[in-house]
């Protein structure tokens, strides 16, 4: 029987309450083995962004796992060094571990770019997508953008079931900023590492 693996890649700048949710779901719904988080390197869409130091991105995600047993941390982008791409990574996943059936996670506004991302061809081939609904998204809306996809790839998507997140990293990046109380939207220990780090203060 093949190894059922959850792969989350994105910024983490920070990881939140939301990220872990979305992991909880597709480890639930899907049966999965593990969930693995991955930090990217340099995302394309962000160069030229300010974003935090990989290390400190890095480790709030492995705060922010480590109590649940089938989560876990990888730093196999962020030992690139440079711009990641999802298609280089589930390659070099199912390269190294062809046995393995990975289920790529996305959250609620990528199923409508990834037509526009690097490779989609190869990123639809190597894993089964599951994907979340935006807010604003009316279940036809995400059918009709499945149904592009799949005619489009041959990919295989599916809808991960999941509470709309109440806080994004963006939105908490900028609360801190301004003195606003984001506790509650972190786990506990990413919390107090920013505050020790004093990350997104400025």
């Amino acid at each position: 029987m093949k190894r059922k693996v959850g792969i989350m890649g994105g910024t983490f700048d920070p990881i939140h309450n939301g990220h872990l949710l979305l992991g909880e779901e597709a480890y639930r719904q899907f049966a999965l083995d593990e969930v693995v988080f991955m930090p990217t390197g340099i995302p394309p869409h962000k160069a030229g962004k300010k974003i935090a130091d990989a290390a400190d991105r890095k480790r709030m995600v492995e705060l922010a796992v480590a109590n649940t047993a089938y989560f876990s941390c990888s730093d196999m982008e962020l030992m690139r060094h440079r711009t990641t791409y999802t298609a280089e990574t589930l390659t070099l996943l199912k390269e190294k571990n062809p046995d393995t059936e990975y289920y790529y996670i996305v959250g609620a506004d990528s199923l409508d770019q990834m037509d526009g991302w690097y490779h989609p061809e190869i990123i639809f081939q190597k894993a089964v997508i599951l994907a979340a609904m935006r807010q604003t998204q009316t279940a036809e809306e995400f059918e009709n953008a499945k149904k592009m996809l799949e005619t489009k790839y041959h990919a295989s998507i599916q809808l991960l079931r999941c509470p709309l997140m109440p806080m994004s990293s963006s939105q908490i990046r900028a609360h801190i900023q301004r003195g606003i109380s984001v506790e509650k939207y972190l786990p506990q220990f990413v919390w107090e590492y920013i505050k020790e780090k004093k990350l997104y203060y400025n």
